[in-house]
């Protein structure tokens, strides 16, 4: 479980992040929504540390972040896994050698061992036959696949992932979602997910977080966001035809 405890940051005297409060619990898959520009990133990067809140305070299963001294952060950066936008593959290394590089890095696994955690998490993913391919040779949503299994190589507590269905086919998307979603129900990860996706809001919002110029505007999941009186995140949310189409189907859906 990861705690933000009334976080506040500011840049260059001003004020972006607003006392937000939110708890990301373990074994769910949490999402981070908003407008572009409303924080939500900067929110995310607070997070995972890379930026330091003026106020507040970020805990780790209790361990608060700003306490840890540099062997204990170093040792808390073993347990986070990171899913990038682009997914971010060493365009020079096969896939094995991309689900290779935090091993080599940071594990004290023989080299042996290596190998077959790096072929685990490449078959929980579902690759086949992509072993000694590189980047290049494979779709873009296989090389988030090869990005996920990388990600989860050191069997990490928490899992952060920004925009992970970005320029991905509405198809690909949903064997994303549905791909994080089972890793965070199986091992019981914190996953965090950055989204402006609707289908993943509505696919598996486990537990969401909506950030509205600077504040935490609502707290939910993806059955009561339908319900929501919020005229800003209604207007996020249900902006398109289509999903207003989607929240009329939940309305009859869930009151029957």
């Amino acid at each position: 479980m990861i705690e933000a405890k009334h976080v506040s940051k500011w840049f260059d005297g001003q004020q972006v992040l607003y006392d937000i409060s939110a708890v990301f619990d373990s074994g769910k898959t949490n999402l981070i929504i908003g407008q572009s520009g409303s924080g939500k990133t900067v929110f995310m990067k607070c997070l995972i540390g890379l930026l330091t809140p003026e106020e507040g305070e970020i805990l780790y299963d209790g361990r608060r972040f700003r306490d840890l001294d540099m062997s204990q952060k170093r040792q808390l950066r073993t347990e986070i896994g990171m899913l990038f936008q682009g997914s971010a593959l060493f365009d020079n290394e096969t896939v094995m050698g991309n689900v290779m590089f935090p091993l080599k890095m940071f594990s004290s696994l023989s080299h042996a061992d290596q190998i077959r955690r790096a072929q685990f998490c490449i078959d929980r993913v579902g690759l086949k036959n992509a072993n000694d391919k590189f980047p290049s040779e494979i779709s873009g949503g296989m090389q988030k696949r090869v990005a996920i299994a990388r990600a989860i190589a050191l069997n990490p507590r928490y899992l952060f992932c920004d925009e992970p269905n970005s320029g991905l086919d509405p198809q690909t998307s949903i064997l994303i979602d549905e791909l994080l979603s089972d890793i965070t129900h199986e091992y019981g990860i914190t996953t965090i997910i950055n989204t402006h996706d609707m289908n993943s809001v509505l696919g598996i919002g486990e537990n969401i977080v909506f950030i509205n110029k600077g504040h935490c505007d609502w707290k939910g999941n993806d059955r009561t966001i339908y319900k929501s009186t919020n005229t800003d995140l209604n207007g996020f949310v249900f902006a398109s035809r289509l999903f207003k189409e989607v929240r009329q189907y939940l309305e009859r859906k869930y009151e029957d």
